[in-house]
């Protein structure tokens, strides 16, 4: 089976993640030992599935711990109170300067019910958060693993040195994810931009920011190969190809 065959198929992503069969394992595992240029594009894609699930793991903050202890007490704190409440109400009867303690006790109760359903609030969007983020991540996962998609190393020249990226492209759904991180940082005034070339001419595909895990690029019909460039912050509407850091050819 040649290594074509084995990257349309997606026979790669299905031997990571263990849904090959017998005889489909040893056919991978030996192309694997014998196309170094395959074992390259392996390595890519396993690192990449390995640092999206540890870069997406979220520890929750302490202040989740404090929020839910303060959630689970909070009944006994109000049942407490209200026992002054009563021995208060009782004394005012004989004793009128005791109502301020009273009224007292009740602002304090007003004031902690008040921060604990802020606290409430905000750890709903906390977890509002979580769950949307985990959607996202799942969603991507499926559209890598997918065996329409072909993933393109980008190796950075000189003026990205060790720098790389990987596109994720399916012709299929015309669909293109690639993911920046490998790409050195710029500083704040500049971006990486990806360029599609099409008979010579080169169509903007988007900008790369290197602090996203995916991004989600324009799919252009009939490209002959992915280029990126460093260009202003924001993007450019045309390439500076004397900043040029690396391309592929589809």
């Amino acid at each position: 089976m040649d290594k074509k065959r084995i990257l349309e198929e997606g026979l790669l992503e299905l031997y990571l993640t263990g849904e090959l069969s017998e005889d489909l394992t040893a056919i991978v595992e030996k192309a694997l030992g014998e196309d170094k240029e395959l074992k390259a594009h392996f390595d890519v894609l396993e690192a990449d599935f390995e640092r999206m699930g540890i870069e997406q793991a979220i520890t929750p903050p302490n202040l989740v711990k404090t929020q839910l202890k303060n959630a689970l007490e909070q009944p006994g704190i109000r049942k407490i109170n209200w026992l002054p409440l009563s021995i208060a109400a009782t004394v005012a009867l004989l004793f009128g300067l005791s109502s301020f303690w009273l009224y007292g006790k009740w602002q304090d109760a007003e004031s902690s019910l008040s921060t604990l359903q802020s606290q409430t609030s905000q750890l709903r969007r906390q977890v509002d958060k979580l769950e949307s983020e985990f959607r996202l991540t799942s969603n991507h996962f499926k559209s890598i693993n997918n065996p329409d998609v072909i993933p393109l190393v980008l190796y950075g020249n000189q003026k990205a040195s060790n720098g790389k990226a990987v596109a994720y492209v399916n012709h299929k759904s015309q669909q293109v994810l690639v993911n920046p991180k490998g790409l050195p940082a710029l500083p704040k005034d500049k971006t990486y931009q990806m360029w599609s070339d099409v008979d010579g001419e080169m169509i903007n595909m988007g900008t790369l920011p290197t602090d996203s895990e995916l991004v989600t690029l324009k799919y252009i019909e009939d490209a002959e190969s992915l280029n990126i460039t460093i260009e202003p912050a924001g993007g450019n509407d045309h390439p500076t190809v004397e900043e040029l850091v690396s391309y592929v050819i589809l």
